[in-house]
């Protein structure tokens, strides 16, 4: 009913992930349950209804921040692990005795994988946890071309706030 493979269902089952944000509505009509309940994973009673969606919020929140912890972290990890093969590459290229043609595909090889896993770290930096505007205090997930291009200090850019219009040098928070 909801066009999803039942190893989907079998995952959201067994705790391993949850529906997609725009299936819940969906499936809480299906199934004739509240959004609170299917987050609970029992039918809620009305009195507890309150306590049990700000616990839900709270877990969700919890959930967030750490994936988001996770994410930085495995950012770094992608971003030595392809500064690795490129160095090794170029070293390679460098001090074996070759042709050069082949220290021109050694080098190709190395810049490669760089690029694409430097393109994927900079997609976890703009989409893990938030960047606060130094003037105005703002918290925004920036689009991937501002993170791209802005000049940066580790995870201290320097962005235009969308509230507030002044580029400034804006740091990452986990937290929102």
């Amino acid at each position: 009913m909801l066009g999803v493979t039942d190893r989907a269902i079998s995952k959201w089952e067994n705790g391993v992930c949850l529906p997609d944000a725009s299936n819940m509505p969906n499936l809480c009509k299906i199934l004739d349950i509240t959004i609170n309940d299917l987050f609970s994973g029992e039918v809620v009673d009305m009195k507890d209804n309150e306590k049990k969606l700000e616990k839900n919020l709270l877990e969700m929140t919890r959930i967030k921040e750490q994936r988001d912890k996770e994410l930085l972290v495995m950012e770094i990890f992608i971003g030595v692990i392809v500064a690795i093969i490129l160095l090794a590459c170029i070293f390679a290229a460098s001090f074996i005795s070759m042709p050069n043609w082949l220290r021109i595909t050694l080098i190709i090889i190395g810049i490669i994988p760089f690029a694409i896993g430097i393109s994927y770290a900079i997609r976890i930096e703009q989409i893990a946890g938030y960047y606060e505007c130094k003037n105005c205090h703002y918290k925004y997930v920036p689009t991937y071309k501002s993170v791209l291009f802005a000049m940066h200090i580790n995870r201290t850019r320097k962005m235009k706030c969308p509230k507030c219009n002044k580029k400034t040098w804006q740091k990452k928070v986990i937290l929102k």
